[in-house]
């Protein structure tokens, strides 16, 4: 499978919750990390996912929020980390967050948001990632 998103990673579900026309589904990456996804009912089945089976899991890069400090958000997936890299482009910077266990994320913000930010290699941020930002895909 051939995807652009360029943050890629296997989990297994762990949880199935069921909604009139979306389903939470809770997942566990290979790291340990915990992902919560919300997709249509209909995802779910043509996907045909069930409890402990093989899921993939991505996110856009333009998808995942940076924030310093403590965050208080209504965002699932709060995922906090160090910068490996920095990336600068004429109006998009793309950071590579180190999110230990051997996993990083990548985000693709604004030049204008990294310059206010004043982001520099180990600092310390929070990756924010909406549930709703989550495709899912089979390994």
């Amino acid at each position: 499978m051939k995807l652009s998103a360029q943050n890629r990673m296997k989990g297994i579900v762990l949880a199935i919750t069921e909604g009139l026309v979306i389903s939470e589904i809770n997942i566990e990456l290979d790291n340990g990390i915990l992902v919560d996804a919300l997709i249509t009912n209909s995802a779910v089945e043509s996907l045909e996912l069930e409890r402990e089976g093989e899921v993939l899991v991505c996110v856009n890069a333009a998808s995942v929020m940076l924030a310093a400090g403590d965050v208080q958000i209504s965002a699932r997936n709060i995922f906090p980390g160090k910068i490996e890299s920095i990336t600068d482009g004429m109006v998009s910077t793309q950071v590579v967050l180190n999110l230990g266990r051997g996993s990083e994320l990548t985000a693709l913000i604004s030049k204008s948001s990294a310059d206010e930010m004043e982001l520099a290699v180990g600092q310390e941020l929070v990756a924010v990632v909406n549930a709703w930002s989550v495709t899912l895909g089979l390994t």
